[in-house]
């Protein structure tokens, strides 16, 4: 899709592209109700939330086109393989069809690919296809060269999207590096790019990189600021 085709783009359009989010720990049972309202109104992809609320949204999405996505291992990614396996399967009982999960940065830190790659693979594992699984890099920590290998690792473990960031670190998507995932990974993988996208502007400035999902808790303010961009990205 052309930046000039994305600056065109119907606020319905950019819905497909949304995971609605809601991962603040205060968030209660009427914050999610309205999270899940706002899914269904707007027509957005997914609803991700965290795993405790897993069964509560599904229950709620039931019959509907919207995907209910959970976080694993968030948002710090440093606990071991077999805790975020658990959480795996227990989200996909509970009704998850997509999973975002953090990876092990500090390994990643530290060059033990093997341990980045095994944590994924146990994750994947335990969420076998059609469950969608992205795997978050948390770019802002990262070198250049630790995100592509960390795309590199999430593709080859069977991951099916990258995502850039988890809103909870030093930062959040850029255009720059989702365009790095998507020149690493190819046309066949997601990107999802996610972190600081607030306004339609922005997040068609990500899908223009490369994007394939993006990421927020604004999505209801980004679909209605469809058509009043003055300039092409």
């Amino acid at each position: 899709m052309s930046p000039d085709s994305n600056s065109k783009m119907t606020g319905a359009e950019m819905a497909q592209y949304i995971d609605h989010t809601l991962l603040k720990p205060e968030a209660n049972r009427a914050a999610l109700d309205t999270l899940c309202d706002e899914a269904v109104s707007f027509g957005f992809k997914a609803a991700c939330i965290n795993s405790g609320w897993v069964a509560y949204v599904a229950e709620k999405l039931k019959g509907t086109d919207i995907a209910v996505c959970s976080v694993i291992g968030f948002p710090l990614g440093a606990m071991g393989s077999a805790a975020k396996a658990f959480e795996a399967r227990q989200a996909v009982e509970d009704g998850a069809q997509e999973l975002d999960m953090v990876l092990n940065i500090g390994a990643m830190k530290s060059g033990d690919l093997k341990t980045v790659e095994d944590d994924i693979q146990a994750v994947r594992l335990e969420a076998n296809r059609p469950v969608v699984l992205k795997v978050i890099i948390e770019t802002c920590l990262l070198t250049n060269d630790e995100k592509v290998k960390a795309c590199e690792i999430s593709q080859h473990a069977g991951a099916d999207f990258v995502k850039t960031s988890t809103g909870f670190s030093t930062g959040g998507a850029t255009r720059e590096d989702v365009i790095l995932m998507r020149k690493v990974v190819g046309p066949r993988m997601g990107v999802k790019a996610s972190g600081g996208i607030k306004d339609f502007e922005t997040a068609a400035a990500m899908i223009a990189a490369g994007a394939t999902r993006i990421g927020a808790g604004a999505g209801v303010a980004i679909v209605s600021g469809a058509g009043k961009l003055n300039k092409p990205i």
